[in-house]
């Protein structure tokens, strides 16, 4: 069934997603990310659905101020994520923008957020430059980033033998980012890379690239992508029969949503790195029992971080005492993250915001009990190994 997309210059137009203009008067959220493409099941309007239950849970109003959400698609386009961005902060009078399911619009934004003093806040934009060369001091990376879930799976499986690599990746700032940091771990635990394959996002057909990769005969394809593009490579792969003929396919950057669209009798055996399941405790289920009423669907780790980063701004604004970007970041740094996302996050310098990650594998369909009884968790991963440390940063905030 096709979609109604209209231009640039139109949607920039059609601003009121959302409640009416709230004004200078109000404190103001916009969730800013990918409403009718590749990566709308894992952000889209279940990261709307996200941050109106975080305000619902803090509450109406802070410093005196209702708390009013609205939203935009960009469209996966950086032009149009920075003009909505830009039209937001100077006409909009928006206070903080979060989400992002595209690093490259991502990196469009920090910069408008920075010269703006706004806070950013990216929940899904994994690219490592958004604490790195180019991170701001109202800018945050919240629910994991390409080393984390590219450097521990890529290390441990090389230890397990699966030394050769060949990587099938999406073709911009997110993929090969992405790629990066697992070859990185690949040749720094002695494995090898044995080719690339650079697809362009949202591709429906990805049966070329995987035979180039099936040809290389290298022991793992790992998939430098996410969404989309992942449950159609994953589908392509099944169909080719690539596991069954003995190389093991790898997906680093995995959502409940992808899996759910597999079906398990496809994604069965998948492993991969999230920050957050939903039946890991008893406030993981809490929250997803509220998304679930909303959404008909289980919270991906994207959504339920920006229910997190949600949460944690407003808790900032009122520490602050004002809403200004500056000072609330300095709070977001001080205040440690506790909510149903993680109960041990903390803020660093460069805007990362750490917590334990969990290495799962996705279960047999005799293996599950119930409707989205979908992850094992394997291990948790403390926060201080799941990130890049601090001390290998190139941000300019930490040197």
């Amino acid at each position: 069934m096709g979609r109604f997309v209209p231009s640039t210059l139109a949607f920039i137009l059609m601003l009121g997603l959302g409640p009416a203009k709230a004004g200078p008067d109000a404190i103001k959220i916009g969730v800013l990310n990918d409403l009718s493409g590749v990566y709308a099941d894992l952000g889209g309007q279940g990261s709307v659905a996200a941050a109106e239950i975080a305000v619902e849970e803090f509450g109406p109003t802070v410093l005196g101020k209702p708390i009013k959400v609205i939203s935009g698609d960009h469209q996966n386009k950086p032009d149009v994520g920075g003009q909505l961005a830009r039209r937001w902060f100077d006409v909009e009078s928006v206070d903080m923008v979060i989400d992002f399911p595209n690093s490259g619009v991502a990196l469009a934004v920090q910069e408008i957020a920075r010269s703006k003093k706004k806070i950013a806040i990216y929940s899904t934009a994994a690219t490592m430059d958004l604490t790195g060369k180019a991170c701001s001091p109202t800018g945050f990376q919240w629910t994991y980033d390409n080393y984390s879930n590219a450097a521990g799976v890529a290390s441990a499986l090389v230890k397990k033998g699966l030394s050769s690599w060949y990587f099938i990746t999406v073709d911009y700032a997110f993929g090969l980012s992405l790629e990066a940091e697992a070859s990185k771990a690949v040749k720094a635990a002695g494995g090898t890379v044995a080719g690339t394959a650079r697809h362009p996002l949202n591709t429906p057909d990805l049966s070329s690239f995987l035979l180039q990769a099936q040809s290389s005969k290298a022991k793992v394809i790992a998939l430098a992508n996410a969404g989309g593009d992942t449950v159609n490579a994953v589908k392509q792969a099944h169909e080719f029969n690539i596991v069954e003929s003995g190389q093991t396919l790898v997906t680093p950057v995995t959502f409940i949503t992808d899996v759910h669209s597999l079906g398990l009798a496809v994604a069965q055996g998948l492993t991969f790195v999230t920050g957050y399941y939903w039946d890991l405790n008893d406030q993981t289920r809490a929250f997803a029992e509220k998304f679930y009423k909303r959404r008909n669907a289980m919270p991906t780790m994207a959504q339920a971080g920006v229910y997190s980063g949600v949460l944690h701004y407003l808790r900032a604004v009122k520490a602050a005492g004002t809403d200004d970007g500056p000072a609330v970041a300095e709070k977001m740094r001080a205040i440690p993250v506790r909510d149903a996302f993680t109960q041990t996050g903390t803020v660093r310098a460069d805007g990362r915001m750490i917590h334990d990650m969990y290495l799962v594998e996705v279960k047999k369909p005799s293996e599950s009990k119930a409707p989205w009884d979908y992850y094992k968790v394997l291990a948790t991963i403390p926060a201080d190994e799941a990130f890049k440390p601090l001390a290998d940063s190139d941000c300019p905030l930490v040197k």
